[in-house]
């Protein structure tokens, strides 16, 4: 048995591979809400029902997929230019930091002023973040999954730091968190009275932007072609290193944005657990969409619903959370499994 590349893939070739993994995880998931001892219909309508079985459901979900979109665009970015960016965890908050240091009153300028500053500088903050990892990559030749990963941790113990010394709230009875940011650095809510805010149209102008960058201008066809092949690019006089760092300091300030957008739009402040795990689940993201900015928006809002629907499950139905996890696991692996597929064919010798 051998794998065989498969030189002008169907669409149906590239598609039918990825849904029949997500259908697969579903009937896996069942399976295990069937051992937790739950009806598995029941389980997975719950989750649609916590997901998007109301209009609070429905915001929420948004919500939670707002910095997810951020994060998915910025692997996507990166991965599309065989630059593997796993620090976006260290970028959202370096995006974060800088909209609490300039938002909580240094500047008391007006809303439409100080939102666009406090903008450009998450993306700067994220951008210069992911500089060192890009130039220890071009200029010797570092392992940048290495560096970047490492640089979650450090900046994690850096902002721990900062929230018990100089950022910490003196309001805050003790708890290690800022203060808040001043309402003129506050993104206004799309729906009056409802949680979700101008933070996820931002995201969505941004996957559409980088859209037309990767597929309309000569940076985007420079990344298309450094990542299928760096030899073949710098022998077609393409400068490699340079678009390496180019697209570093554009995934970088993705995930900026995406600190920026929780603490503007949604918390209000800076805590050491303002993610989740938003820059690691952003890596699925940007797998379930195929690298695609657009599909980085269907499959961010995939992502939210199995985890705001498990949720709402779990307290319905007594089964995990953790069944989210699984779900999301086991629906990386398989669409990476597709993916393969949809590139090579299985022959026997």
């Amino acid at each position: 048995m051998r794998l065989e590349p498969i030189q002008n893939p169907t669409v149906a070739r590239k598609v039918l591979p990825v849904v029949l993994a997500l259908v697969t995880t579903i009937v896996i998931a069942s399976l295990l809400a069937s051992v937790a001892g739950a009806n598995p219909f029941s389980v997975l309508g719950l989750i649609l029902k916590g997901a998007f079985g109301s209009k609070f459901a429905i915001l929420e979900t948004l919500n939670r997929a707002t910095p997810l979109i951020f994060t998915g665009l910025a692997a996507a970015v990166a991965f599309r230019a065989k630059f593997w960016n796993i620090g976006a965890e260290a970028q959202l908050y370096a995006g974060a930091l800088m909209t609490v240091v300039l938002g909580t009153g240094l500047l008391p300028w007006p809303s439409f002023a100080l939102l666009p500053l406090l903008a450009i500088a998450a993306i700067l903050a994220g951008a210069v973040l992911l500089l060192v990892p890009a130039l220890l990559k071009t200029r010797f030749g570092v392992d940048e999954v290495v560096t970047t990963l490492l640089f979650n941790f450090i900046f994690l113990l850096f902002i721990s730091m900062l929230l018990e010394g100089p950022l910490k709230d003196p309001m805050g009875m003790g708890w290690p968190k800022s203060a808040r940011v001043i309402a003129e650095a506050r993104l206004p809510r799309i729906f009056e009275g409802l949680r979700v805010h101008w933070g996820f149209a931002l995201a969505i102008i941004s996957a559409v932007a980088i859209w037309v960058i990767q597929t309309r201008s000569t940076l985007g066809f420079e990344m298309r072609a450094v990542g299928l092949n760096k030899d073949a690019a710098a022998f077609a006089g393409i400068p490699v290193n340079l678009v390496l760092v180019k697209t570093a300091l554009l995934s970088g300030g993705l995930a900026a944005l995406g600190g920026f957008s929780e603490v503007a739009g949604l918390k209000g402040s800076l805590t050491l657990d303002l993610s989740p795990g938003f820059g690691y689940t952003g890596i699925i993201v940007a797998m379930l969409a195929l690298l695609n900015p657009i599909g980085v928006i269907v499959a961010a809002l995939f992502v939210a619903g199995v985890f705001v629907g498990a949720d709402s499950m779990s307290r319905a139905a007594d089964v995990p959370t953790y069944l989210a996890d699984i779900m999301l696991a086991t629906a990386l692996l398989l669409v990476v499994l597709a993916i393969m597929l949809t590139r090579f064919r299985v022959v026997r010798d």
